[in-house]
């Protein structure tokens, strides 16, 4: 690789998006992390636990069932994840696209198209992918020691026959026994420890063929970014509350697209406390996205969308707003005036 490219690599500008999109997630999903707690739980939790309830009436559920502190179970690692998830995204997406704009006469802005981001997105989730997905599988597990509790109050904890596996790999029923790490690291050491090195990645094909979603989400996102700046100076950025309904309309499509995938991905995580599914050992993607649709209908494959929605929009939305507004603002502290246009 020349020197130039290294440098579009190794730029400030991909340090400084990364940065930014990492601030901008944890900002977002600490405000509305409890929304993510309810989506979690209408995804692994049997379908008529809390079926017709809406998502508020869910949150006081949880609430009035264990405690307010259960809707931000497993925050920490959460954001932990998030942080070095993010980075890694923002970080790949932005590098592959300098290097793609150097190689293209016309200055950085030619080139850009809506395919072109399609496939930057895609690559740069799958690079996500195989860098954190044992941060995800962590965090589910922990964000689900509430349901593990309930189970055992109920008696499911005991009555569950069924050895699931997580991924192609045995989950010794993961969720009827009690969780034995409270934090990242100890998540880590002791899946791998107690599961092999294959629990880590669980669920990382589905997750692989998610990387769709955040490909769609800034294929739509930069797409709406460039029809709004078009014509304007480079000093002159749409407000805040533009970048806000561009990441939601962005995030919306990407999720109702990719759902159903979502949904395989976070029971392969945790290792199905569906049990109502009954699963078989050594089930892969599309066997349960089958074994879904047949026990459940289409509405399985949906279920807890509403839930999903609410908390993916309105946290993406927030996210891409503060990852534009502090961009630019340690754009102004960092790179000289003229290499601001870089970052549109």
């Amino acid at each position: 690789m020349s020197q130039s490219k290294l440098k579009q690599v190794f730029s400030y500008q991909s340090w400084v998006h990364a940065v930014s999109g990492s601030a901008g997630s944890v900002i977002a999903m600490s405000a509305f992390y409890p929304l993510d707690t309810v989506r979690s739980r209408l995804q692994l939790e049997e379908p008529d636990r809390r079926k017709a309830l809406s998502t508020w009436r869910i949150l006081m559920h949880l609430i009035e069932e264990e405690g307010f502190a259960t809707l931000y179970r497993g925050l920490v690692p959460v954001l932990q994840s998030l942080c070095i998830s993010n980075f890694v995204y923002f970080y790949t997406f932005h590098s592959v696209k300098a290097l793609r704009a150097a190689s293209v006469a016309g200055g950085p802005g030619a080139g850009q198209s809506a395919l072109g981001d399609l496939l930057l997105g895609s690559l740069a989730g799958v690079v996500n992918v195989l860098t954190t997905t044992p941060f995800w599988v962590v965090n589910t597990r922990l964000k689900m020691k509430g349901l593990d509790q309930q189970h055992r109050l109920l008696g499911g904890g005991s009555s569950s026959s069924s050895s699931v596996r997580n991924g192609g790999h045995s989950s010794n029923s993961i969720g009827s026994n009690t969780i034995k790490y409270d934090g990242l690291l100890d998540g880590l050491q002791y899946i791998a420890r107690t599961e092999g090195v294959r629990g880590l990645w669980a669920g990382a094909v589905p997750s692989l063929l998610l990387v769709i979603n955040p490909a769609i989400q800034f294929m739509v996102y930069e797409a709406l970014k460039r029809k709004l700046t078009e014509g304007r100076p480079s000093s002159s950025s749409p407000s805040a509350i533009t970048f806000f309904s561009i990441g939601a309309i962005a995030k919306m499509i990407a999720t109702v697209l990719t759902y159903p995938l979502q949904l395989v991905q976070t029971k392969l995580r945790h290792g199905n406390a569906d049990k109502s599914l009954n699963l078989p050992a050594d089930i892969d993607t599309v066997q349960l996205l089958l074994i879904i649709l047949k026990r459940q209908g289409v509405a399985g494959l949906y279920r807890g969308l509403e839930a999903k929605l609410l908390q993916t929009v309105l946290t993406a939305a927030l996210m891409f707003m503060a990852y534009e507004k502090i961009a630019r603002f340690v754009t102004s502290l960092l790179i000289s005036p003229k290499s601001v246009k870089g970052l549109n």
